[in-house]
């Protein structure tokens, strides 16, 4: 598959995804987004069981690509029918699709690519990596979702100083603040993550896809109604194939071997 914005490989069960404009940092254009919607029915199929999504070059990604050619320079440029046409529905399908999605921050990510990056559910970064609210810095509002994560992730206290102040945070600060899973020297972040991705695509994908919806479910959900909902996909999971395959391995002492099914 050949793109002009982004490269796309899928082996052994892991899509990896590179946004791929280093020129502009990563920056997202029309045409990023559109390459992006085009893979999702790859991304949904069968023959991927993990997602892995990282930058080419020195960024993660810039945010969105403000230069006069990207916003039409004829002041028509609607930022909202923007987000509800290209950012939103990105964002709504990691954090639907039913399998794995892991983020390797590269270097920078800015803006909507930090959104983006948080709303993986494994987020990898090496550790000359920046996270950055840039929003603040031109008199816009955060979006992409991060208002929705980052007082869930962070608390309300970091995430109005984040949003408010604009400051850039070093990954070792952001994993200290539970934005992202772990920190990685620059040279082993990627083996670390293809690793990470491969084991993970070998796992018992139609658990995780249950724990990303019961873990999703948890941020309006009450006590009783989280209790309920682990109930029902508790019984889900005890009738797949992964679950009596994981019990079998358990107690015959070897490695599993899952399906997703």
């Amino acid at each position: 598959m050949t793109y002009a914005t982004i490269k796309v490989e899928v082996r052994d069960g892991v899509a990896k995804i590179t946004l791929n404009r280093p020129d502009k940092l990563n920056a997202f254009s029309d045409e990023m987004h559109e390459e992006l919607r085009a893979i999702m029915p790859v991304l949904k199929g069968d023959d991927v069981r993990a997602i892995l999504i990282t930058g080419e070059g020195r960024a993660f990604g810039a945010g969105a690509d403000l230069s006069p050619d990207a916003l039409g320079g004829d002041g028509g440029f609607d930022a909202g029918e923007t987000l509800e046409k290209n950012y939103n529905p990105l964002i709504v399908f990691i954090r639907t699709i039913d399998k794995p999605v892991i983020a390797a921050v590269n270097g920078i990510a800015a803006g909507a690519s930090m959104s983006l990056a948080l709303a993986c559910d494994i987020v990898l970064a090496a550790e000359s990596a920046t996270f950055l609210q840039a929003f603040c810095h031109i008199g816009l509002v955060p979006d992409a979702g991060s208002t929705f994560f980052l007082p869930r992730l962070a608390g309300s206290g970091k995430a109005m100083g984040l949003a408010m102040l604009g400051d850039k945070v070093p990954a070792a600060e952001a994993e200290k603040m539970g934005l992202i899973w772990k920190t990685y020297p620059d040279e082993e972040l990627m083996p670390a993550a293809e690793a990470l991705a491969s084991r993970m695509a070998a796992g018992p994908t139609k658990g995780y896809g249950l724990i990303k919806q019961a873990m999703n479910a948890s941020l309006d959900n009450d006590l009783q109604a989280q209790l309920d909902l682990e109930r029902d996909y508790q019984q889900i999971a005890g009738r797949t194939e992964d679950f009596v395959e994981g019990v079998s391995a358990f107690l015959g002492k070897r490695k599993a071997n899952f399906k997703g099914r």
